[in-house]
């Protein structure tokens, strides 16, 4: 007897459920994905190898091959290869065709843009571009307004047309050069305006962003170190775009759902005293980051209260304008309900010393409670033009200070407040830096004031943390920058001193055998185990030209370090 059996077709798991149907169209696609990467990796490696000169032919067809492969591609393996590469590189790899362009702008390669522009009509159709590609859906957006000095003079449109002879003793040039000047200043300030909008705009609606920074460097925007309203009010007369942008920002405030970081610095106008009012107390409850940084806020009005400051019980850093920083917010910041502190940045300005008080801020025991609180709190505080005396009353003992930038066009800091840092804050301190603008450069100041120690040289043997030291405009000796970088070695990461600002002893100047400079050089190099030269360009350290641009990124690097 012959017996036949019929051995069934092994189908895949599942097939006769829906259930199981499901999963036979996704086992497909997985086995077709598989296959097309098969075919792709197949292309690569014919394209990798080097045929002779009697398969030119076979090596033009695996060409073509690769070019019509690439294009069929699905948009997910698209995405997922432009995934590993750096932003060119993606903008290059999209100009192969056009589905590979349609790719480019996927969300999920773009979950962080970060925009620096400078203030040109130029940079708004791009800016426009971009926004409205990824406004929509980015989670992490910042947007810096490049710092240049379009108002500086010299030049700019046509150079002084009709200045042709220096009629009127000169008083003709004048006046065309302020006209040329009230020119430019309507044209920056009018595409600030308009750049600004453009990115509230795009962003409105978009419920995913988490990290939202925005910064205005105020040197585009001020006129001799004051705002010109003069020109603000020809170029928004009513003042419509300054409220649309107001109002914009506090639409998105008010949209958020996921936001956890809020940054804003040195913008015109856009954040108000009723700003964070709009933020919902879900998201308040989870922000963990919030720098309001305006020194233009008239009056004795402030961006946030002891009373908002509640609601951010999980904030783990925090930048304010010292005046607005009180002895009840560190209070609120010390309660049970708030986590730990870690990271606060003060502004010191002058602005606002003129126009608040300082009799509100914390004193030594709130600074105490606050450290036993935040063990790991740390502070970073620049000060801009203030007299020595405030100064005294600004640095409490207690103030867990790790970095601090003077900065003065006006004041000077004496040798007595760089002693007391080295004295108080020995534990703490890593960064220091000290700028002086003073015009003329033949006499800087000497904060040693003829004493047997020098200030810095202190310093740098009492704060063993030290790894950062920059200073210009203050005459540094030249044995004394010998002995900082013996006693710091190789610890002290950064020393950078304008060659300006170095001075010689004159024995040191009368010894023919030795060259002073070289023999500078040199000494330094061996303290710091590393090659040292003194800064030429003064031009070329951001410290010194930008310098409130340099305190945000420094903030904003700083409280990341978390």
């Amino acid at each position: 007897m012959l017996l036949f059996l019929s051995v069934p077709q092994p189908r895949p798991p599942g097939a006769r459920t829906r259930a199981g149907a499901a999963r036979v169209a996704r086992w497909r696609r997985q086995r077709l994905r598989l296959q097309q990467l098969r075919r792709l990796r197949g292309l690569l490696r014919g394209l990798r190898g080097r045929p002779g000169a009697g398969s030119r032919r076979r090596g033009r067809m695996a060409l073509c091959g690769q070019a019509a492969g690439a294009a069929s591609l699905p948009s997910e393996l698209i995405v997922h290869i432009f995934s590993f590469l750096s932003a060119p590189d993606r903008l290059r790899a999209s100009a192969s065709c056009s589905h590979w362009r349609e790719c480019l702008f996927y969300p999920a390669l773009w979950p962080q843009l970060r925009i620096c522009l400078r203030v040109s009509p130029a940079e708004q159709p791009r800016l426009e571009f971009l926004m409205r590609k990824c406004g929509w859906f980015v989670r992490e957006l910042r947007v810096e307004f490049a710092a240049e000095n379009y108002l500086s003079g010299g030049g700019g449109g046509g150079s002084g047309p009709g200045d042709g002879g220096s009629a009127d003793n000169g008083r003709g040039g004048e006046e065309v050069d302020a006209l040329q000047l009230s020119t430019r200043w309507l044209e920056v300030l009018r595409t600030y305006l308009e750049l600004v909008l453009c990115v509230l705009v795009s962003i409105r609606n978009n419920r995913n962003l988490q990290k939202f920074s925005l910064f205005g460097d105020i040197s585009v925007l001020q006129q001799q170190g004051s705002l010109s309203n003069t020109y603000l009010s020809k170029v928004d007369p009513d003042g419509k775009k300054i409220k649309q942008i107001q109002q914009l920002f506090e639409e998105i405030l008010s949209n958020s759902r996921q936001l956890k970081w809020l940054s804003c610095g040195f913008m015109l106008e856009i954040v108000t005293p009723t700003s964070l009012s709009s933020l919902s107390n879900s998201v308040t409850n989870t922000m963990e980051h919030l720098s309001l940084l305006d020194n233009n806020i008239p009056g004795n009005s402030t961006l946030i209260t002891a009373v908002e400051l509640e609601r951010f019980v999980n904030l783990c850093s925090l930048a304010l304008d010292f005046c607005d920083f009180t002895a009840e917010m560190a209070r609120v910041l010390t309660d049970s309900n708030h986590v730990p502190l870690q990271r606060l940045s003060l502004l010191v300005h002058n602005v606002s010393v003129m126009h608040k008080s300082l009799d509100n801020m914390p004193n030594d025991e709130h600074w105490k409670a606050l450290s036993r609180k935040s063990t790991n709190l740390r502070v970073y505080m620049m000060a801009f033009d203030i007299k020595s005396e405030d100064m005294l009353k600004i640095l409490k003992p207690s103030i867990p200070l790790e970095r601090i930038h003077f900065d003065s066009y006006i004041t000077c800091v004496s040798g007595a407040i760089v002693d007391l840092i080295s004295r108080q804050y020995d534990k703490f301190l890593t960064h220091f830096i000290l700028m002086n603008d003073v015009i003329d450069t033949s006499g800087f100041p000497d904060i040693s004031d003829n004493r047997n120690e020098d200030p810095l040289v202190l310093l740098a043997w009492r704060c063993t943390k030290l790894s950062l030291l920059a200073i210009h405009g203050y005459t540094v000796w030249a044995h004394n920058l010998i002995a900082i970088a013996r006693l710091r070695g190789s610890d002290l990461k950064v020393l950078e001193v304008t060659e300006e600002s170095i001075d010689f002893d004159q024995g040191e100047l009368a010894d023919q055998d030795v060259d002073p400079v070289h023999n500078l050089i040199e000494q330094v190099s061996l303290g710091l185990g590393q090659p040292w030269h003194a800064v030429m360009d003064i031009e070329s350290l951001s410290v010194f030209t930008e310098p409130n641009r340099h305190f945000y990124r420094e903030m904003q690097s700083f409280s990341e370090d978390i």
